[in-house]
């Protein structure tokens, strides 16, 4: 494996520094995670390793099961692939890129329900510490939920902080049933 990902690792950098470059990063992992997939399929690695096969039929081959999913850049990146016998290496290719994108992606936007409205200096003040705790740059999104009854409801990706009146009710309810 580590041999693997030594020979992939320069086109996984190479795509990822384009992506980045063209601001096409979600794109691109996306055409990555694409091309993996037939990359992956058992039929596929059987005829790619077929000698009879030139390396532009191969690229041709992977080109047209993904037609209408990528960018002519992202063809001509598959040709490259083709032309230095590296197309079987595109899911460690992927593979690479998502940790590249995923220490890239150093930001988040969470999802605040306040019972009331937030001043922008309480704003700052919440972004700021679910910065320190996420160790992601945090930009908040709020909205008004008068249902709550007071405090806030934020959720991050799949963190969910419950400091509103209605959920520590719940809480105290289901405490109480026990």
């Amino acid at each position: 494996m580590a041999t693997i990902t030594t020979l992939a690792r320069p086109y996984a950098k190479a795509a990822f520094e384009f992506a980045t470059s063209a601001a096409a990063l979600d794109a691109w992992s996306g055409m990555l995670a694409v091309a993996a997939a037939v990359a992956a399929d058992p039929v596929f690695v059987e005829r790619m390793r077929d000698p009879a096969l030139t390396r532009e039929r191969k690229a041709d081959d992977l080109l047209m099961v993904c037609e209408g999913q990528i960018t002519p850049e992202f063809g001509n990146y598959i040709r490259t692939l083709a032309d230095n016998d590296r197309l079987l290496l595109i899911p460690d290719i992927a593979e690479l890129f998502e940790q590249y994108k995923a220490e890239h992606d150093r930001s988040i936007t969470v999802e605040v329900e306040s019972a009331f409205e937030l001043s922008a200096d309480q704003q700052k003040t919440l972004a700021t510490a679910l910065t320190r705790r996420l160790d992601r740059t945090v930009t908040p999104h709020v909205t008004i939920n008068p249902s709550l009854i007071g405090g806030v409801l934020i959720r991050a990706g799949d963190l969910v902080i419950d400091g509103s009146v209605r959920g520590k009710l719940a809480k105290l309810a289901e405490a109480l049933k026990s």
